[in-house]
């Protein structure tokens, strides 16, 4: 039955991702904490390995055929978040779990606030 969970958790996320270009740490973080119950590093370390593999390669290509990608911009950005990915993974390592849902939520409060409010 859980597996029918992850994957609906799954289908939310990419149709989220595919819509808004969200997913992973809008949707399945705190859903992975908050439905399924783990802890705040796991939900996060859970997320990076749901990424590796070509997750949203047809939704991309969707975006590509439609004129909708900077594949300059693309590459750059990617080998960043390549690199920092890794950065925060080991900064996330030395900090609390209690300390690190709070500082997740106030990113997600920080931005949200910005989506409704921002011109």
């Amino acid at each position: 039955m859980n597996q029918l969970l992850y994957i609906l958790l799954g289908l939310a996320a990419g149709i989220c991702g595919g819509l808004f270009g969200i997913g992973g740490a809008t949707i399945l973080i705190p859903a992975l904490v908050f439905l399924f119950g783990l802890t705040q590093h796991q939900a996060q370390g859970t997320t990076l390995a749901i990424m590796v593999p070509p997750i949203g390669l047809l939704a991309a290509l969707r975006y590509y055929y439609a004129g909708n990608i900077k594949l300059n911009l693309a590459v750059f950005i990617c080998i960043g978040f390549f690199i920092g990915g890794l950065i925060g993974a080991n900064w996330a390592q030395n900090i609390s779990d209690p300390l690190l849902k709070r500082m997740f939520g106030i990113f997600l409060l920080f931005v949200s606030l910005r989506m409704i409010f921002a011109k």
